[in-house]
């Protein structure tokens, strides 16, 4: 796969930032497909801060693997707040780890409606013993450009959660 200079960079800020606080890394996603994990581990020694990934690009993947409640897909749909703090906050607690991010969106060409346009993309960040962050944000492009924008906004809310976390002894 191939990263932009920028997200290469991006990565490898964040992974520094995680190995020097001593904090691991896992990810949850559904519309950039593995592409958030990918980005990670394109940067030699990742392997000392990242533990995991989830790839939960089915609802009922996001239920069975990362403990989304049913009653809330239902109520407000895969692409929402709720349901990606819901991915962060159970890839936090099922990887046992320090900070997960997650990714759930509509990447296009098709499947977006009024209310929920094609590029509409959720992400969320959790972190141990602090509180969960969110962006919504609407990238424009193709498939491969709003998944490549949502990959770069998912490192920066994770090195963000990294910066606020105090340094494991």
């Amino acid at each position: 796969m191939y990263f932009s200079k920028s997200t290469l960079e991006a990565a490898d800020t964040l992974v520094h930032a995680a190995w020097t606080k001593g904090l691991t890394l896992a990810t949850a996603e559904s519309c950039t497909g593995g592409l958030i994990a990918a980005a990670i581990t394109e940067v030699a020694g990742a392997s000392s801060v990242f533990m995991r990934g989830f790839v939960t690009y089915a609802n009922e993947a996001k239920v069975e693997v990362l403990g989304v409640p049913e009653a809330v897909l239902e109520r407000v749909g895969a692409v929402s707040e709720e349901v990606a703090r819901a991915m962060a906050e159970g890839a936090l607690a099922r990887a046992d780890t320090d900070v997960a991010v997650s990714a759930t969106g509509i990447a296009g060409p098709g499947g977006g409606s009024d209310a929920k346009p094609v590029g509409l993309v959720h992400l969320a960040a959790a972190r141990r013993g602090g509180a969960t962050i969110h962006e919504r944000v609407v990238f424009s492009g193709d498939r491969q450009s709003v998944r490549a924008q949502a990959v770069e906004t998912a490192l920066a809310l994770l090195l963000q959660q990294v910066e606020t976390a105090p340094a494991r002894p």
